[in-house]
């Protein structure tokens, strides 16, 4: 086709010409992340096919396709077989959410974990610090922790249907931890991993910095939909899939026993690496009556379960279970030491005394008060419909109106005194009509200042 065809044709994007350098393939992706970074690329916009941005530039198809390949590297773009490539919905600014206390804001955003417990753990602080063997927990030994400590977090995921032993389980930093190290271990840059259409925003970014393309798959109130994960590891080249069956951050769904049973058989099938973030079991397991067990259960030669500490007993210590079969375990113990070198085995040994003492049962029992007590209050300003998703959870997940403009939106609310986020901070994929806030729970100083919270959002809303 020739070029001066395009002179009066409508596009989506068109590079300047004249700024192309060789290679062209590179020159072509820098502009076009450039164009995402400046904003002259909205999230969802979709690019110009292959064929038709070679034709516009003169230049050999094989050259635009490895252009948009760089870019969807970077996480910058995504491809949807026979639909075509868009702008990421969150490719020109980070989305991780962590705690603020600069400000006097009341803190609806970041997802903490009840703190008034604290003081249980305090307590027991001082009851490990007059253990006979402290200096052991000072130095480089057992970098993957204490064979008894290890019984003790074994001990504690039991209850949740978990079965091992100590040479598969590791303790690390953190849940977080537990993702650089899982993703490190067994991903390559440009692998895909399936993840649902909302989810967790720091796994979005922990992909993206280690350049591991995520694919996203619809659900609905159980959980995956299985037929759609099917139909994208058929049509593409899928590495791994992430789930949060207890409580998925942020939509508060749990996935159902008969929709775990259905996944596992395609992830079985297509060889898919499970990470499992269970991290609200203890929320679920043996009061929810759908639980009957992980994931892990199904898969224990493709799975790999991690069970943080950080939302059931304390956050502060970073502590966190990961459970893995023989086939992963040499390449995770790497992954830990390149990482972590070691664990603290001090933090360590304070969560193994409060779960050995029974105090982490006390914490999970105040806990669990503590989410009914805020679970009621929202209730009353946001009537929670059918299907509502976890009752207990830490946060919920509230349908607004599709107009609003989410930055200024959470602008708005900051100006109001309250900190929030808009759903397309946990969007991994092409953007959608349907719009909702994750209001947390957890993180007020109190009772009363959540309801303050929530007042004032609900008139913010229904003014709008």
């Amino acid at each position: 086709m020739p070029v001066n065809s395009f002179d009066n044709y409508p596009m989506s994007w068109k590079p300047d010409k004249k700024a192309l350098k060789r290679p062209f393939y590179y020159s072509i992706a820098s502009l076009l992340e450039q164009d995402i970074i400046e904003g002259f690329l909205a999230p969802g916009t979709k690019l110009p096919p292959q064929r038709e941005l070679a034709d516009f530039l003169d230049l050999n198809f094989t050259t635009i396709t490895r252009a948009y390949k760089l870019c969807e590297f970077k996480g910058l773009i995504y491809a949807v077989t026979g639909r075509g490539t868009f702008v990421a919905p969150n490719a020109a600014r980070s989305i991780t959410i962590s705690t603020d206390k600069s400000t006097n804001n009341i803190d609806l955003g970041f997802v903490a974990s009840f703190e008034q417990t604290n003081n249980i753990v305090a307590e027991n602080i001082k009851t490990v610090s007059d253990k006979s063997y402290l200096d052991q927990l000072l130095n480089y030994n057992d970098p993957t922790g204490i064979p008894h400590q290890k019984k003790a977090g074994l001990n504690w995921m039991e209850s949740f249907g978990i079965n091992a032993d100590t040479e598969h389980v590791a303790i690390v930093s953190g849940a977080q931890n537990a993702l650089a190290i899982t993703l490190t271990a067994l991903f390559k840059p440009g692998n895909r991993i399936a993840i649902d259409l909302h989810t967790y925003s720091n796994f979005i970014e922990l992909a993206k910095l280690l350049h591991i393309q995520l694919v996203p798959i619809p659900g609905d109130q159980f959980g995956m939909l299985p037929d759609e994960l099917a139909k994208q590891c058929s049509q593409t080249k899928i590495h791994g899939i992430f789930l949060m069956p207890s409580c998925s951050n942020p939509t508060t769904v749990m996935i159902s026993d008969f929709r775990k049973h259905e996944l596992a058989a395609i992830i079985r099938k297509y060889r898919l690496i499970l990470i499992e973030d269970d991290i609200h079991a203890f929320l679920t397991a043996g009061i929810i009556s759908d639980y009957h067990q992980p994931m892990f259960n199904l898969l224990p030669d493709q799975t790999v379960y991690i069970c943080g500490t950080s939302k059931c007993i304390c956050s502060g210590l970073r502590v966190a279970f990961m459970v893995y079969g023989d086939a992963f375990r040499e390449s995770i113990l790497q992954a830990i030491f390149k990482i972590n070198v070691k664990t603290s085995s001090l933090d360590a040994e304070i969560i193994t005394e409060l779960i050995l003492s029974g105090k982490a049962h006390e914490i999970v029992s105040q806990k669990k008060q503590l989410a009914q007590a805020a679970n009621d209050i929202y209730s009353e300003y946001f009537p929670i419909g059918n299907p509502m998703g976890h009752p207990f959870s830490f946060y919920r997940w509230l349908s607004i109106q599709e107009h609003i403009d989410p930055l200024q939106l959470e602008t708005d609310l900051r100006k109001k005194g309250i900190r929030i986020f808009h759903s397309d901070r946990f969007l991994s994929g092409p953007t959608i009509p349907n719009k909702y806030l994750r209001v947390s729970l957890s993180s007020t100083n109190s009772l009363d200042e959540l309801k303050i919270g929530l007042e004032t959002l609900k008139n913010y809303l229904d003014s709008l």
